[in-house]
């Protein structure tokens, strides 16, 4: 189990796009088109089960909302900053 990260470690390491939402990081992703929303997710989803950690998504017209927190650690690790740092990469 990873570490909860303090208030100043999460704010030093948020990923560009990413906000804080209690003890969770958030990001809505935008695309041109429902398709590539749901390859999006797909890929994200791929991503995730890679590294046993599965966020919270819902996939919306054009848009997939993304909600990430640990919770065996009750709230926000390094675990959740590196897959949404993945995250922005597949979204490019």
């Amino acid at each position: 189990m990873s570490d909860r990260l303090s208030d100043d470690e999460i704010d030093a390491e948020l990923p560009d796009g990413w906000t804080r939402d209690g003890d969770e990081i958030v990001r809505t992703f935008e695309f041109d088109s429902y398709l590539e929303g749901v390859g999006f997710a797909s890929g994200a989803g791929g991503l995730a089960e890679e590294a046993f950690h599965h966020p919270e998504m819902r996939i919306g017209w054009r848009e997939v909302g993304v909600r990430l927190t640990t919770h065996d650690a009750g709230g926000i690790t390094e675990m959740d900053l590196d897959l949404a740092a993945r995250f922005n990469e597949l979204a490019g």
